[in-house]
């Protein structure tokens, strides 16, 4: 059976996920060091970013390690990603992430990942790419439909539901007009954990920060609704 993916509304890196979330995924692992490989490629392997996970996720609570993909090391990713107990997805441009990474087989190793029971997740960019679609801004400035997404989980996403003033509406207005299925959108300092493709559990390392189900009505209208979250 595919293994736990948890998707976070906000915190593009690891810098901004927070003690809270930060140590609540590593727990999911079930390891008392865990394995932690960071695949900055939504950054474009910034150095910056790399350097913020390598302060934040350090030992002795993680192995950590990360996978460059614009200044790649090695022949075979493969052995590197399955040997992992977490695998972290920066923020950043998702399409473009999307696209490198099925130039360089990633899609389909992370699916075996997945398969094999390694914890997926991320923000923003980390957490859209696990569904069929969502909105992202990608493209330019406005939001527009991202249609090609990993698919490891069903439906639609939007993250930085709360904290981005354009999220919001243009999430509710592509769902409404049926241009993206419903899905979920979560806050920042929120996140949504699957096990397998079922909803488990709704986390929230901020008060008021939570997760809804938007979904188009039959007659045209538009459902929102938030589901509960747990205070960490």
């Amino acid at each position: 059976m595919p293994g736990q993916i948890v998707a976070l509304g906000g915190g593009a890196q690891p810098l901004r996920l927070g003690p809270a979330l930060e140590e609540y995924l590593m727990r999911l692992t079930g390891r008392d060091c865990p394995r932690v490989c960071y695949l900055p490629t939504a950054s474009g392997d910034s150095d910056a970013n790399i350097v913020r996970f390598y302060q934040h996720f350090r030992q002795p609570r993680c192995q950590p390690s990360h996978l460059p993909l614009f200044r790649r090391e090695g022949d075979d990713l493969r052995p590197r990603l399955l040997e992992q107990d977490m695998i972290l997805v920066s923020g950043g441009n998702t399409a473009n992430q999307l696209a490198i990474w099925r130039l360089h087989g990633v899609d389909l190793i992370l699916r075996e990942a997945w398969e094999a029971g390694i914890l997926l997740c991320g923000g923003s960019a980390g957490s859209l790419c696990w569904y069929e679609c969502g909105v992202t801004d990608s493209f330019g400035l406005q939001l527009a439909p991202l249609h090609d997404g990993l698919g490891f989980l069903p439906g639609s996403h939007c993250p930085h539901y709360d904290a981005e003033v354009l999220r919001r509406p243009a999430y509710r207005r592509y769902v409404g007009e049926g241009v993206l299925p419903g899905g979920i959108a979560i806050d920042n300092a929120a996140g949504v954990r699957y096990a397998g493709t079922e909803v488990v559990e709704v986390v929230s390392a901020r008060e008021g920060a939570q997760a809804y189900r938007v979904e188009r009505e039959a007659g045209g209208g538009l459902r929102e609704e938030p589901l509960v979250a747990r205070r960490l």
